[in-house]
């Protein structure tokens, strides 16, 4: 393994890892993006993209987590956000009703798929959050829905890397192909509130 190589490109994916935590947060981070440009940066080091597989999926795991905690313990600035933003509001709403309604199955795809819709994962975690019961009981979904999209997004970098000779085209073909993603999954969960709604 090249040290130089790891040294080098060890910022990106730091900025990276902190973009995929800080998303739970503030979903307009560009996260998806970020963990893309890391892999292309790191794609030629042995290992490196499974490590950095790993560590996407450990950032978003803590990141709901402590959006989880935070929405449970009812701090200030999760109640003021949902305060001044009335759609979020109702979207967290719609949530828990549907999150109530729900097998655990289907609970557990809709964890899943909320990682992969715009914001999602905030509105999902918030709505866990507020809801009574055991909301830890999410955790596990959590941890299976941050396995798949550390796999899913570090994957796609990686086979971009491999398959176009400039980086910059590497990059434009990975994060148009997961906006594509992206927005169709949540027109297909617009379309389909009896099985998703977020």
């Amino acid at each position: 393994m090249d040290i130089s190589a790891v040294i080098g490109s060890s910022w990106i994916c730091a900025l990276a890892l902190c973009a995929v935590l800080g998303d739970a947060f503030l979903p307009f981070i560009p996260s998806g993006t970020l963990v893309i440009l890391a892999v292309l940066k790191t794609s030629q080091i042995d290992g490196a993209p499974v490590l950095l597989g790993l560590g996407v999926a450990v950032a978003s795991f803590l990141g709901d987590l402590l959006l989880l905690r935070l929405a449970r313990r009812g701090a200030p600035s999760v109640q003021r956000r949902l305060e001044h933003r009335p759609k979020l509001a109702a979207s967290v709403a719609r949530v828990q009703h549907a999150l109530n309604d729900r097998t655990t199955g289907a609970a557990a795809a809709m964890v899943v798929i909320a990682r992969f819709v715009p914001a999602g994962r905030t509105v999902l975690d918030l709505a866990i959050g507020h809801s009574p019961g055991q909301p830890y009981r999410f955790l596990r979904w959590s941890a299976l829905a941050a396995l798949v999209w550390a796999a899913y997004i570090v994957t796609l970098g990686w086979l971009n890397s491999h398959w176009f000779d400039t980086a910059w085209l590497s990059l434009a073909v990975s994060c148009a192909a997961a906006t594509a993603v992206s927005t169709a999954i949540a027109r297909i969960v617009r379309r389909n509130r009896r099985l998703v709604t977020i």
